[in-house]
């Protein structure tokens, strides 16, 4: 079962996480999400447990404890359906602009509603 686990204070490592879990059964991967340009914890991650039982334990026991003072959030992780997911360019228009830009300029396509350059 894949486990999320939220509000973890940012000091909290891989290691502390799988020892959290462990203690109620067999943790097979652990991982702690960063931001890809500072590698700083983003204060969440995910747990996956091979066991449901000892899984749904953990989630139950875990779930509003408190770590380094804050109180963290457990749940069962389930996916995003594949439509629900944006992509970089969902603010893109079709004639090669950004959508309804209403400054000033006149910049790509779109719906321009200010002065021009």
């Amino acid at each position: 079962m894949n486990i999320f686990v939220g509000s973890l204070p940012f000091s909290i490592d891989e290691a502390d996480l799988r020892d959290s879990f462990g203690v109620y059964g067999t943790v097979t991967s652990v991982k702690i999400i960063t931001d890809k340009f500072t590698g700083r914890s983003k204060g969440f991650g995910f747990v996956e447990m091979s066991n449901d039982e000892e899984a749904l334990k953990a989630i139950q026991e875990l779930n509003g404890a408190t770590v380094d003072g804050r109180t963290i959030v457990v749940n069962k992780s389930e996916p995003k359906p594949e439509g629900e997911r944006r992509s970089f360019n969902n603010n893109r228009s079709t004639s090669g602009g950004y959508g309804n830009n209403r400054g000033g300029g006149n910049y790509g396509g779109g719906n321009n509603r200010g002065g021009r350059y």
